[in-house]
C-alpha cells in the first residue's frame, strides 16, 4: 500500500502531529475562566478558535462579522494559528483552564479532550440536517463532543500532466490492484527520468488504516483497542519495502527530506511527482501550489474491485464547546450558526470540507466551480461504495502517527526487517493508547 504526504504539510492530512495531550492536560476542565463573564446588559463575549491559512481566517472572520450583526449581544473574540501552533496552545490552555467557548476539533484529539472532561456535549445542538453516522463521527458515550463540519475521503491524485509526458494512460481507477499501482507508479519512475518521481513516499497513519479496511479491520477498535495483529503489520511493511526496492518510491533519504518539506515545497506540489494520496478537501489548494487540475482516482484495491477501496468519510474537522464556557447556552447557539446556517454555508463553500448539513450542501454545491466541483463530483460518484466511519479514534490515537511513520522510515532505511519493525510497531501503539 503506497503513502500519503508527509503530515508537516497542509491541513489535515498533511500536517505536523503535536505531542499527545497525555501528561500535558491535568484538566481544570470544568469551572475555568474559558469564557469572558457577561456584561452590563446580558452581554456575553466568547472565545472562538481554530487552525487554518489565510484564506480560512477571511472566511471565518466574515462569518464571525455575520453572527454579531444578527446577534448584537454576543461579541466574539477570535484566536487562530497553523495546525501545530493550535494544539500546543489549547492544550496549554485547557490546562490552565482558559481554554476557548468554542474551538475547532480534530476527531485524533476528541477522545483525548471529551474524556479528560475538557469538553461539554452539545444535546441542544439540531442535527436534523445530518446523517446519522456524521453524528456519530463526534459522539463518544458521554454525548455529541463534537459537529462535523464536512466530509472528505481520501483519492489518488493524477497529474495528467506528467502522465501525458511519460505517455501513459491514466488507469481505470474501478478495476485497478496494488500490483497494478506498484507496476504503474514503477514505470512513471523510469519513464519521466531524473528529478520525476511515480510516487512521493511517506506513508501515514491512514496509509495503514486503509490497507486494514480492505481486509476488513479497523485500525482501532471501538472498545478502544487496536485493531489488527503483527502479521497484518508485517504485510503492510513489506508491501511498502516493495514500492521501494522496484522504485515507485524515491529512496528513503529523498523521503525523509518530504518529510519536511515546507508547504508548497514538496515534490507533488511543484508537480515533480505523478500520483500522490490526500484528502479530497486538500485538492484545490493543491491545485493552486503546483498550477494542475488532477484527476481524482479511487484507491486500488486486492480484488480490483471498487467495493472493496477501504474509503470512508472522515469528518474534515469539527466544532466543539468547552466545559470552561461559563456560556453554554450562547456557546451552542453560535455552533449551530457555523454548521447549519445557509449564510455561513455560502461563505465558507468547500474549506471545512463538503457540507456535511445537507442542506447547506445543496448551497454550496450551486457555486462550485474547477477543481472544488471535481471533488464535490467525486464524493458523490463514491458514496455507495464507501464503508462505514471508523470508530472514534481511541485516547492516545494522535500519537500512532508518529510510531507508524518512523517504522516505516527504519523499514526504508534497512535498520530493521518489516517483521522486526512490525513487532515492535504494534508493540508501541498498543502501548500509546492503553
Amino acid at each position: 500500500m503506497p503513502s500519503t504526504p508527509a503530515h508537516r504539510r497542509l491541513g489535515p492530512a498533511g500536517r505536523a502531529s503535536p505531542p499527545s495531550l497525555r501528561g500535558v492536560i491535568a484538566l481544570t476542565a470544568c469551572g475555568g475562566d474559558g469564557g469572558a463573564a457577561s456584561g452590563e446588559g446580558g452581554d456575553v463575549t466568547l472565545r472562538f478558535a481554530w487552525w487554518g491559512a489565510e484564506h480560512r481566517n477571511a472566511l471565518t472572520e466574515e462569518i464571525v462579522a455575520l453572527y454579531e450583526e444578527q446577534n448584537p449581544h454576543v461579541t466574539i473574540s477570535t484566536e487562530y494559528s497553523d495546525w501545530e501552533g493550535y494544539w500546543d496552545q489549547l492544550a496549554t490552555q485547557t490546562a490552565g483552564g482558559g481554554a476557548p467557548d468554542v474551538i475547532q476539533m480534530d476527531d485524533t484529539y476528541l477522545r483525548e479532550y471529551a474524556d479528560r472532561g475538557a469538553l461539554l456535549p452539545m444535546d441542544d445542538l439540531d442535527t436534523s440536517g445530518f446523517e446519522q453516522d456524521v453524528v456519530d463521527n463526534g459522539t463518544t458515550e458521554d454525548g455529541l463532543m463534537g459537529i462535523t463540519t464536512g466530509i472528505n475521503t481520501m483519492a489518488v491524485l493524477a497529474n495528467p500532466d506528467l502522465f501525458e509526458d511519460a505517455g501513459l494512460e491514466i488507469p481505470d481507477d474501478t478495476t485497478w490492484t496494488w500490483e497494478d499501482y506498484a507496476d504503474l507508479t514503477s514505470e512513471l519512475n523510469e519513464t519521466l527520468g531524473d528529478g520525476y518521481w511515480g510516487d512521493g513516499g511517506v506513508p501515514q497513519t491512514v496509509d495503514l488504516q486503509i490497507w486494514l479496511r480492505q481486509q476488513g479491520k479497523n485500525l482501532t477498535t471501538d472498545d478502544g483497542e487496536l485493531g489488527f495483529t503483527v502479521e497484518d503489520a508485517e504485510e503492510y511493511l513489506e508491501f511498502q519495502q516493495e514500492l521501494v526496492e522496484r522504485g515507485s518510491y524515491p529512496p528513503a533519504s529523498i523521503m525523509q527530506e518530504e518529510s519536511n518539506a515546507a508547504p508548497g515545497e514538496s515534490i507533488f506540489e511543484q508537480s515533480e511527482q505523478a500520483v500522490g494520496r490526500w484528502w479530497s478537501n486538500m485538492v484545490p489548494g493543491l491545485s493552486d501550489l503546483a498550477g494542475v487540475d488532477f484527476e481524482l482516482l479511487r484507491y486500488p484495491s486486492a480484488t480490483g474491485s471498487s467495493e472493496d477501496n477501504g474509503l470512508w468519510f472522515k469528518a474534515t474537522m469539527m466544532f466543539s464547546v468547552t466545559s470552561q464556557t461559563e456560556h453554554p447556552e450562547e456557546a451552542q447557539a453560535f455552533v449551530d450558526f457555523l454548521v447549519n446556517s445557509e449564510e455561513a454555508a455560502e461563505i465558507t463553500g468547500m474549506d471545512r470540507g463538503l457540507p456535511a448539513n445537507e442542506v447547506s450542501r445543496e448551497v454550496v454545491l450551486d457555486q462550485l466551480e474547477g477543481q472544488e466541483l471535481a471533488v464535490a463530483e467525486f464524493i458523490e460518484e463514491v458514496e455507495d461504495e464507501i464503508g462505514e466511519a471508523e470508530p472514534v479514534p481511541a485516547l492516545g490515537f494522535s500519537g500512532l502517527q508518529d510510531i507508524a511513520y518512523r517504522y516505516c522510515d527504519e523499514v526504508f532505511f534497512d535498520r530493521l526487517s518489516p517483521a522486526e519493525a512490525a513487532e515492535r510497531m504494534h508493540a508501541e501503539m498498543q502501548d500509546a493508547i492503553s
